[in-house]
């Protein structure tokens, strides 16, 4: 059986950990060797082993010198705004010492690793193990010059520089030097080396599009989850757990922070500020940070952690709304359906590949509010209707984004790279 390491930043901590330590535990259920590295660890799974780096005094000191150098050359630009999603160097403070860890195995697979995998010390060491690389794009840093989602700029296609998201001017600015750096690391991986799994059409094609990543093959391979956890609840049960109001027409938002502007609540309360033909309608939010809204009645149920506990939360909701303008793939979209909960949303990123009009739900053109606002209210007044998506959202869920669907997809895609790199061939573009 095939042994995977994966390297993700966390185990728990934001949508992009859970996606992979849900993985994770998909492979270890269907009997593969699997293993996690990771630098922050939450669970109590024996099987995710957190790095440690070297404490002997060198080694303490190289890293406080490799830290201090990528924050003094982000504090060139301190004016970014703090809505914006996250923007990562490609150094870390640990060079190749990540490397030196890993555990013994027969493929590699990455996830969100900003900060903790560093390109220049990483690639060319793992590249003398000679074992085959497969990276699960959670967004778009990995072949952008540090944002996660370049907001529509496409200037990932050529070399970046100039960044808007760093209020910055110059063609040479520090995501022109990550660029750089980040095109002359994986240089030192052939053609054949890395495999790019995308989530969703959008990411793997954005990836083919980008000057680092394109030469790569790529194949789509769905986020899954656990559908035990994530499964249709009593609805007056949900209501009750949470104390929500009985006949409301409930709205829910999910996002790990609203106030990011790329999770579009901004255009979610405009649209529901204009309801107000809308009897009992009740938005409910999840996740950190309450996001403001006027004119509309509101409760904040914060973070929640526990996935049974969320699915009671989606079952609660009469729809679920995702205003994002980029997403990779938005696996709170799958947590709904899977709770039988019909989705609208904006018609972007990876959204469209589980939204299906009239079955799951219905899209809206990106940042159209009126459009947006259409589409909640008319399945908020429509019961019959909701109940008739409710089962093709759970159908859908059940048939395409289970885990075990995910997991099967992996082993066949590890099994093919392993077998390639025996023979020295290589895998295709799958669904490209």
């Amino acid at each position: 059986m095939v042994r995977v390491v994966h390297l993700s930043a966390s185990d728990s901590s934001g949508g992009a950990a859970r996606a992979a330590y849900r993985l994770h535990t998909g492979l270890r259920r269907a009997g593969v060797h699997s293993t996690m590295l990771v630098e922050e660890k939450k669970s109590d799974d024996p099987d995710v082993v957190r790095f440690r780096p070297p404490a002997d005094l060198v080694s303490r000191l190289r890293r406080r010198m490799r830290r201090g150098s990528i924050e003094r050359d982000a504090a060139q630009y301190p004016n970014r705004p703090p809505s914006l999603d996250w923007f990562s160097d490609d150094r870390t403070p640990y060079g190749e010492q990540l490397a030196a860890q890993l555990p013994h195995c027969d493929v590699i697979n990455l996830h969100w690793v900003a900060g903790f995998v560093d390109y220049g010390g990483f690639f060319p060491a793992v590249r003398k193990l000679g074992v085959p690389l497969v990276w699960r794009l959670a967004d778009m840093n990995a072949f952008t010059g540090g944002c996660h989602y370049d907001d529509g700029s496409g200037k990932f296609v050529q070399q970046c520089g100039a960044c808007h998201q760093l209020g910055s001017s110059d063609p040479n600015d520090l995501s022109h030097q990550i660029w750089q750096r980040k095109k002359s690391a994986l240089a030192a991986l052939p053609d054949d080396a890395l495999h790019l799994v995308g989530t969703s059409r959008w990411i793997a094609g954005e990836a083919k599009r980008s000057s680092l990543m394109g030469r790569f093959a790529a194949s789509i391979i769905s986020n899954g989850l656990d559908v035990r956890d994530f499964a249709p609840r009593d609805k007056r049960f949900a209501r009750d757990f949470f104390d929500l109001p009985p006949d409301a027409k409930v709205v829910l938002f999910a996002a790990d922070s609203a106030s990011t502007v790329r999770k579009g609540f901004a255009y979610l309360a405009e649209a529901l500020q204009g309801m107000n033909d809308v009897a009992n309608l009740l938005l409910v939010s999840v996740g950190g940070g309450e996001p403001k809204i006027t004119g509309v009645p509101h409760r904040h149920l914060g973070r929640i952690k526990d996935d049974r506990v969320l699915s009671l939360a989606y079952s609660a909701a009469d729809v679920y709304v995702i205003a994002s303008l980029q997403e990779s793939f938005g696996q709170t979209v799958t947590e709904a359906m899977a709770c039988g909960t019909p989705v609208v949303g904006f018609a972007s990123g990876g959204i469209v590949d589980m939204v299906r009009p009239g079955l799951t739900g219905e899209l809206a053109p990106t940042k159209d509010v009126a459009a947006l606002r259409e589409a909640v209210k008319n399945l908020l007044n429509d019961p019959a209707r909701r109940a008739m998506m409710a089962e093709h959202c759970r159908r859908v869920v059940l048939a395409e984004y289970s885990l075990e669907v995910q997991s099967r997809a992996y082993l066949a895609l590890y099994e093919s790279l392993v077998e390639r790199s025996k023979r020295g061939g290589r895998v295709a573009d799958n669904k490209i």
